[in-house]
């Protein structure tokens, strides 16, 4: 199993997050036992692009302190939202016999929700931890409305949402 971390940036984690605790508590928590155990790690930061405070170079680019990568984990860059139109990724992860990705970060409903189905349409089980994925309101809906409209209702039959209690008995 792989365990991709997404844009958890210092750009984008902040306190107008929905459950900003529960989120950075429930992903520091896997990817610890990820580092103990014998579950590869793999980080994604998200390039909006120059003058927008989310590139390369930007304070907010940074994945945040408590999750910093180690030396030798892999740190890919996107420009879209799907992980997989880093071709060196996709490329990566073709040559893993293991197809089973958990994915958790953000955003919900753009950057986790692209990735899950281009994970899931590429054949791999993908599992998201419940509480592990947020996003910010919208004009249309609550962040609370949105996470739960993705996890409950838009990846039904794509994902197989576990606790959080599951996922760290997966990772170990």
């Amino acid at each position: 199993m792989i365990l991709l971390v997404v844009d958890m940036q210092k750009a984008l984690v902040c306190r107008d997050l929905y459950q900003y605790e529960t989120l950075t508590k429930r992903i520091i928590r896997l990817v610890t036992k990820a580092r103990k155990g014998k579950t590869e790690v793999i980080f994604f930061q998200h390039d909006a692009g120059e003058n927008t405070g989310l590139s390369k170079g930007d304070i907010g680019f940074e994945i945040i302190g408590d999750l910093k990568p180690l030396d030798n984990e892999k740190v890919f860059t996107k420009t879209i939202n799907s992980c997989f139109g880093n071709s060196e990724f996709k490329n990566y992860m073709e040559k893993q016999k293991d197809k089973r990705i958990m994915i958790v970060g953000l955003q919900t409903n753009y950057c986790i929700d692209a990735t899950v189905k281009s994970a899931f349409e590429r054949g791999y089980e993908v599992i998201i931890p419940k509480g592990t994925n947020s996003t910010f309101d919208n004009k249309y809906m609550s962040a609370k409305t949105t996470v739960d409209y993705y996890n409950l209702d838009v990846w039904e039959g794509l994902v197989d949402l576990v606790t959080i209690e599951e996922a760290v008995k997966m990772i170990g």
